[in-house]
């Protein structure tokens, strides 16, 4: 067997231990404690700050920049303003939009007539010549790469220390369509998107008022991608802007590719089980949380915008709640509050009473459980965890299989697996109901990092139940109501504003009227119709 290493053939015998292993891998075979990195590649060189004022030394810079000796996407294209000033326009292949760049930037260009007695600036020549609307005047060549990376064109001139930076991006980007996750009856029926400035403008839609800010921040990624961070100006606190600022300033990460990064960089308690800030894909309940203070932020890339500060009250709430009449929603947020408390703790509780208070139970509820379970061989505290464990795989596959399968391989999945394990006696139905139950209970919940927590958190009350009874549950439960208590997002409690008591303290689960005109206001109304 012959191999080839270092530019000459080597015979390979694998039966000659004797002889070195000649391929090329990428493995650690030593052993004992490694030595500090090394650094196996040379650093790039840091981005000059200042432009070239020769158009071949600009180039030639651009080429070194972007790999240009491999990167085929870099397009540079000179061409003559006027037929009298030499320009290099520079754009990513793919990025830019290659039909716009020809109709409204070299195409005029080249038809312009310029006044030989004229300066011929940057900035006048962006005034005079170039019809693009959005365009701005650059002196830092570290900027124009990062406008070339974002879809921009940028334009230098020859003898000119500074550039020209046209908004050229025309990359493609998904349309947008119906929410997946949040959907409702009553209320809008549009998504975020992956483009940002899509994005932005689907809050501002909604949001008509010059009070309305979308500041575009980077993200800290390496991958160099923006984010928005939106609020209304004189309604969200101007010392929770500072703060959020503050937070985004310091993330220092190699990539930041959803916003479910950036809430891990930003949030207060890495430990704390419970989501510390919203998550949604609608851009009507993004809307309603700025008009009451809060600020949103969202990332380029990602169709899901994240609200802050959240509390308990803002994670159990529905975009539908404003949308339905008084009785109907105080209706759905008792039966949501009802569903969350019965996926929570009826599992704990039934085994509290089965295993430690038998006594409470009547004779024929008593009866009911052990005949049920009599052909069970695994104990009941066993037979409750592993049910819970495989409703929640059964859920992961159906969430992760794509398409109408996922959702086929949910329901048959759990029926063809509860009928069979009752029928292999590895489960009572008895406890089959409960998990049942707590599953549809846990459903009802809006927000899916929610969902996930209480499932979780479903388990750890049952093991306290099973070693405590009652004192476990309500242990476990104070424990984790005295957590939430003290913790913070964004310097808001969680559990605000119950604790600590705030006011106005606005209900809970009865739905508050409206926000009504007040009598002048109508009386004006009636009189501009």
């Amino acid at each position: 067997m012959n191999g080839t290493g270092r530019g000459h053939t080597v015979r390979m015998n694998p039966f000659r231990f004797d002889e070195p292993y000649q391929r090329f891998e990428l493995l650690e075979t030593e052993r004992g404690t490694p030595d500090a990195p090394k650094q196996t590649n040379d650093p790039p060189d840091p981005i000059p700050k200042e432009i070239p004022q020769r158009l071949s030394e600009t180039e030639t810079l651009l080429k070194k920049t972007f790999c240009g000796a491999e990167n085929s996407d870099l397009i540079l294209r000179p061409f003559r303003i006027g037929n009298k000033v030499e320009a290099l326009a520079a754009f990513l292949n793919g990025m830019a939009d290659a039909d716009r760049i020809g109709r409204f930037l070299l195409g005029p260009a080249q038809k312009a007539t310029l006044d030989p007695l004229a300066l011929r600036t940057p900035e006048e020549l962006q005034k005079a010549v170039f019809p693009l609307d959005e365009s701005k005047c650059s002196d830092a060549f570290d900027a124009a790469v990062a406008a070339i990376t974002e879809g921009q064109t940028a334009v230098f001139l020859a003898g000119e220390r500074a550039c020209l930076l046209f908004d050229t991006r025309g990359y493609v980007s998904r349309s947008v369509s119906e929410p997946i996750n949040e959907t409702v009856v009553l209320g809008a029926h549009e998504a975020f998107t992956e483009n940002l400035r899509t994005n932005i403008t689907l809050v501002r839609r909604i949001l008509r008022t010059p009070r309305f800010v979308a500041s575009l921040l980077p993200s800290g990624g390496k991958n160099g991608v923006r984010l928005a961070l939106l609020y209304l100006d004189g309604v969200t606190n101007r010392r929770l802007l500072a703060e959020i600022r503050k937070r985004l300033a310091a993330v220092d990460a190699d990539a930041v590719l959803s916003v479910g990064m950036l809430e891990q960089q930003i949030e207060d308690y890495s430990w704390l089980p419970l989501p510390q800030t919203l998550k949604t894909e609608r851009p009507d309940r993004v809307a309603a949380s700025l008009l009451n203070g809060k600020a949103a932020v969202l990332l380029e890339g990602s169709p899901i915008a994240i609200v802050l500060p959240a509390t308990l009250g803002l994670l159990f709430s529905s975009a539908e709640d404003a949308a339905a009449r008084r009785p109907v929603g105080t209706l759905l947020r008792a039966v949501r509050a009802a569903g969350a408390v019965v996926s929570v703790w009826m599992p704990a509780y039934f085994l509290a009473l089965t295993e430690h208070h038998a006594g409470q139970l009547s004779g024929e509820v008593l009866s009911v459980v052990l005949s049920s379970h009599v052909m069970v061989f695994l104990p009941l505290p066993v037979e409750m965890i592993f049910l819970l464990l495989v409703f929640q795989l059964v859920r992961e596959a159906g969430v992760r299989v794509p398409g109408v399968v996922g959702h086929a391989i949910g329901i048959i999945g759990g029926l063809l697996l509860g009928q069979a394990a009752v029928a292999a006696h590895l489960v009572s139905t008895v406890v089959l109901i409960i998990v049942a139950l707590s599953g549809l209970g846990n459903f009802t919940i809006p927000d899916y990092s929610t969902q996930l927590c209480v499932a979780y958190y479903r388990v750890a009350l049952c093991v306290a139940a099973t070693f405590g009874g009652f004192l476990g549950i309500g242990g476990m439960t104070l424990l984790s109501i005295a957590l939430l208590a003290s913790a913070k997002s964004f310097g808001v409690p969680m559990l605000a504003p119950f604790a600590p008591a705030a006011r106005p303290v606005r209900p809970f689960l009865i739905r508050r009227n409206p926000l009504r005109r007040a009598p002048d206001d109508i009386a004006n109304a009636e009189g501009r119709l």
